[in-house]
């Protein structure tokens, strides 16, 4: 006997989706409420699957069609002060694949929908009512809908997290604001070699896309909290004149920043780290993907921990017998796992703005660090993870 038969999923993104797919192999009926009014339409910049992510996408048969929109990250380079130097990787595991967030939505929705899951959009969460039967979700619109269980993938300013607890912490700021731009600019530049680069004032990342244009993104220190809504309120023209005054005498973060218009950059607002969360469950609802577990894009896991997450708690709702059981289970099988992941993101972030002296430390530094660093105890557990479904779960973890 499963702990549930039906689930309410809020949030449409990247976990939701998948969820309620996993959820549907599991047997259990998922239905997705998303707040906005429609399906995603190239909304936000690129992101990083990882070996990972890609390897739990198997499981729900979509990972061949996030493969043909994406471009495969075959080398990666870190550049200071202009000099580059070519990271080491790891053996026999799979690339990273960069995917536009808004394709990668639209494919993760069309494999939901084709495996019987239902979509309900404008649905904006306002309460929940926990009973010993099921969970009630009120919307904004006045509908209801009643499930065993229901999953919080709402993202980093989660409504499900504060109904679990209102005393959750909300998601930190990472003290920069994210860009994405696009420009035609002669590089010599292998498709699919990503460099990552320490600027004079601020850190960003390039990589060329094999016809004739290279994509970039840009983090720029700010200490003022901009949401993504609220950046976009900023003139596009004017973020332009900031990004070149910031990367000015960077090479070619000041050919790109200058090339780039105001039609190809895309305003993707402040970057977000989630602390730990100390609740991520409470009766019949629970907490997946950003709403719980946003580590910094540094990390280039946010979306494959989402994936991972998603699919072990379907597995886990699969083989226990009660909601509690489910989660608590949940929990146990990922807290340490993502807040590892995330602690190094952290870390990550700090080293992005350094400044003159150390820059040329880390120049001078950067041959030795590379031939020392154990690139495999790195990150070799995090991108070699791998989810058994077929696996029962019940007499080693559950209970």
């Amino acid at each position: 006997m499963t702990a549930a038969t039906t689930a309410i999923v809020v949030g449409g993104g990247i976990a939701g989706p998948v969820a309620a797919t996993a959820l549907q192999r599991a047997d259990i009926s998922a239905t997705v409420y998303e707040a906005y009014p429609g399906v995603s339409d190239g909304i936000g910049g690129d992101l990083a699957l990882a070996a990972n992510g890609m390897r739990a996408l198997e499981i729900i048969g979509v990972d061949d069609a996030v493969r043909e929109i994406a471009l495969p990250i075959t080398g990666q380079v870190m550049a200071v002060n202009g000099r580059g130097f070519e990271l080491p990787s790891l053996q026999g595991v799979e690339p990273l694949q960069m995917v536009g967030r808004g394709e990668l939505q639209r494919v993760l929705r069309d494999r939901a929908v084709a495996a019987g899951v239902e979509f309900r959009y404008d649905k904006r969460l306002a309460a929940v009512e926990n009973t010993a039967a099921g969970v009630t979700a009120s919307f904004s619109d006045g509908t209801t809908a009643t499930a065993d269980v229901l999953i919080g993938a709402d993202g980093v300013r989660s409504t499900v997290r504060g109904l679990i607890d209102p005393a959750a912490p909300g998601a930190g700021y990472t003290g920069l604001l994210g860009f994405q731009g696009s420009a035609e600019l002669p590089l010599d530049l292998d498709p699919g070699v990503m460099t990552f680069a320490f600027g004079t004032r601020a850190y960003y990342l390039y990589w060329g896309t094999g016809d004739g244009r290279v994509t970039w993104g840009a983090n720029l220190p700010s200490k003022r909290y901009l949401s993504t809504t609220d950046a976009r309120k900023i003139p596009a023209a004017e973020w332009l004149t900031t990004l070149r005054e910031t990367y000015a005498g960077d090479a070619p973060g000041h050919q790109l920043a200058n090339l780039t218009t105001e039609d190809t950059l895309q305003i993707l607002g402040a970057i977000h780290i989630m602390p730990p969360v100390p609740h991520w469950h409470r009766e019949r609802m629970v907490l997946i993907g950003d709403a719980v577990h946003a580590p910094s894009n540094s990390t280039g896991q946010g979306a494959s921990l989402a994936i991972e997450s998603a699919i072990v708690l379907a597995r886990c709702l699969r083989d226990s017998s009660d909601p509690a059981s489910a989660f608590a289970t949940y929990e146990g099988l990922r807290r340490e796992r993502v807040e590892r992941i995330t602690r190094r993101g952290a870390r990550t972030n700090r080293a992005k703005t350094p400044g003159p002296v150390a820059r040329r430390f880390m120049q001078a530094t950067m041959p030795l660090f590379f031939k020392l660093m154990n690139f495999e105890k790195m990150i070799g557990a995090e991108q070699r993870y791998a989810i058994d479904w077929d696996e029962r779960l019940a007499a080693q973890h559950a209970g």
